[in-house]
């Protein structure tokens, strides 16, 4: 699935976030993904020597560095639509057990960010 459209999964989480939100902030990704900058860094710069995002700084923070999508990896959301149905028929999961799922880890993944602070 995945490798068809050359990523890694990690990868596709950062598009996935960057889908919803172009433009967010390298560390507003690693808040998101639970992934630090030592892991973060070199996933970016893989996606961007794909050419499907670039990085460049805030013009309202310089310390800010902020990541947006190319023309490519737009593009990319199309071809990658179908990934979570054929995750889904690949686990045998039918379209309500997925969605109580989500839910499941949603509500974990918030109490473990509450747990955190």
């Amino acid at each position: 699935m995945l490798q068809e459209l050359g990523l890694t999964y990690p990868q596709y989480l950062v598009l996935l976030l960057l889908w919803e939100r172009d433009g967010a902030s390298v560390r507003e990704l690693g808040e998101e993904l639970a992934l630090d900058s030592g892991t973060l860094s070199p996933l970016l710069k893989r996606l961007e020597a794909a050419g499907l995002v670039r990085r460049q700084r805030s013009v309202d923070d310089e310390r800010r560095m902020q990541v947006h999508l190319t023309d490519d990896g737009d593009a990319l959301r199309e071809r990658a639509a179908a990934v979570p149905q054929q995750l889904a028929e690949a686990a045998g999961l039918e379209s309500g057990e997925l969605d109580q799922l989500r839910g499941t880890l949603s509500r974990l993944t918030a109490a473990l960010h509450v747990a955190a602070l």
